[in-house]
């Protein structure tokens, strides 16, 4: 009797899981690609299944958790914090704005930032390259009639230049307290010119600005003190929940170390996730849940049409199964089972 095809890709991949190899565990990642999630799978899984295997972005980040690219850590432009000149600005800059009633998305081509718009200021997650603070945080803000002078929390998901470059100039321009994971505090000490130290994150820490808590974990992986964050956000006055993840590219030089928390953490955040009813997927870099476009489609909505942000519980498991399983396929091949 000849075997259905839809019964015999179950069956194959179930197999394959079995053996617990790097092959099977992409495989696994592969299965759940779509929109949602296939930009986070093309930077954390391996790009070739072999002995010397590599990450799908051109060079991927270092072994201790370079900045996509390759670049080492140490200091200036090596350890991420961007480029010596400033490049031209039509290379990077994208248009951001709302995206919840009181979610805004600030960002350029690669990565961005959120601001968590609430009675009493604004809760920011993340500031960008140096370089994009003033067209795409400061500028960007009051383009959507906020004011820049009301951040009063700045929440850094890791200590990489794309993502804490314009800290220093918002917390010596608007004073707000900064928090980052303890172990990228001690990262972004190293930089040239670091910000002050601090608020130290901890573990399920509430967040509380006027009438919204954004909740954040320690997720690391991708770097020791990853920030990963829930934000309760409104589309028109209906309550919904965003998750970001906070660090996510792998490569071959990850440490095993490394890639076992990363795949506890993504455990642990699904299952908190999944237990607070999260249905938003939020990114900090671009290409992972396509978020340009998704922007443009938020732009186009007519009314009575579905927010595009919203994807629901399910999608948000697969998003960080499909991370996981990446972590899996990486720390797998590390152990000589590809």
């Amino acid at each position: 009797m000849r075997m259905n095809a839809t019964i015999l890709f179950p069956l194959c991949l179930s197999t394959l899981l079995a053996q617990d190899t790097g092959t099977a565990h992409k495989a696994a990642a592969t299965a759940l690609l779509n929109s949602n999630n296939s930009g986070a799978a093309r930077l954390a899984c391996p790009a070739t299944i072999g002995p010397v295997s590599t990450a799908n972005s051109p060079g991927g980040p270092g072994r201790a958790g370079g900045p996509p690219g390759g670049a080492a850590k140490g200091g200036g432009a090596a350890k991420g914090r961007g480029p010596a000149a400033t490049p031209p600005k039509e290379n990077w800059y994208a248009e951001g704005g709302q995206v919840f009633d009181n979610l805004y998305m600030l960002t350029t081509k690669v990565n961005s930032a959120w601001a968590v718009k609430t009675s009493q200021g604004i809760i920011l997650i993340d500031t960008l390259f140096g370089y994009a603070a003033q067209d795409a945080i400061v500028d960007g803000l009051k383009k959507v009639g906020l004011d820049p002078a009301d951040i009063k929390y700045i929440i850094v998901s890791h200590a990489h230049g794309d993502h804490d470059g314009a800290v220093k100039f918002l917390q010596d321009t608007y004073k707000p307290r900064i928090i980052m994971g303890p172990k990228d505090w001690e990262l972004s000490a190293r930089e040239a010119d670091p910000p002050r130290h601090d608020i130290e994150a901890t573990d399920g820490q509430k967040v509380t600005l006027g009438d919204t808590t954004v909740t954040i974990y320690i997720t690391p992986g991708h770097t020791g003190g990853t920030l990963s964050v829930l934000v309760p956000v409104k589309d028109h006055g209906q309550p919904h929940l965003a998750m970001e993840w906070g660090g996510t590219a792998l490569s071959g030089g990850t440490s095993k170390e490394m890639l076992e928390s990363y795949i506890s953490n993504a455990k642990r955040l699904k299952d908190i996730s999944d237990g607070a009813g999260a249905d938003v997927i939020i990114v900090n870099h671009t290409e992972y849940n396509d978020a340009l476009n998704r922007f443009e489609r938020t732009k186009a909505r007519k009314a009575g049409e579905p927010n595009p942000w919203i994807v629901g519980k399910g999608e948000v498991e697969k998003y960080l199964t499909v991370v996981e399983e990446c972590a899996k396929a990486w720390l797998a091949i590390g152990d000589g089972r590809p």
